[in-house]
Formats: structure tokens, sequence, C-alpha cells
């Protein structure tokens, strides 16, 4: 095989595969998120102490991990590369008894929390 041919087919599979994995509608570290999300609203001082155990943070590292290297792959070459559109997350719907904050990409939203009326 033509050395030009196979760096080519070499550096095309080190920057496509990535991009798979990188890409994706990240379903384990968005529920861990939503974990720590409910964990928050429910018992803040647990949360911030499994911060600095730090539970959370290992647990986001390993379904990032695992994200990257199978659910993300597997979602983008079988299903979104090919239909043009991405697959979304559903986050989990929290009671939020003290109120709660915007994302910041919601127009209107801003810094300060919101009075739930």
């Amino acid at each position: 095989m033509n050395t030009t041919v196979r760096n080519l087919l070499a550096f095309s599979l080190v920057t496509l595969l990535p991009v798979s994995c990188l890409a994706g509608p990240h379903q384990l570290r968005r529920t861990v998120d939503d974990w720590d999300h409910q964990l928050y609203v429910n018992a803040p001082w647990m949360n911030g102490m499994l911060h600095v155990v730090p539970v959370i943070p290992l647990a986001t590292a390993v379904a990032f991990l695992a994200d990257f290297c199978v659910a993300d792959a597997v979602t983008f070459w079988f299903d979104d590369a090919w239909g043009g559109t991405g697959t979304g997350f559903e986050h989990l719907r929290i009671a939020t008894p003290d109120g709660r904050m915007q994302s910041l990409m919601i127009e209107g939203a801003g810094w300060s929390w919101t009075e739930i009326k």
C-alpha cells in the first residue's frame, strides 16, 4: 500500500473516531449530573460532602469514560451520523421547593434564581 494512502487512512481513523466519542447524548454523564442535582436540591450538605470526598467527581469521570468509549460512539455511528439529527437527552424533573435557576441557554434567563409561582 502506498505510504500516502496508508498515512491518510491512519489520519482519518485518528481524527474521526474521537469525534464520534466526544459527540453524543452523554447519557451516563448526564444521569450522574441529574443525580447530583437531585441530591443537591434534597440534601445540599450531603451533596457538598460527596463532592469533597470525591464520590460525585469520580462517578462523573467513570461515566465520561463509559460514554466516551461505548455509549456516545455507538449512538453517533449507528444512529445520529446517518440521520442528520442528534439524539436528545431528557433530564430528570425535580421538584425545587426553594426555587430554581434556569439554563443560561434559555432566552431571558439571568444569573439569579427564579421563584416558583
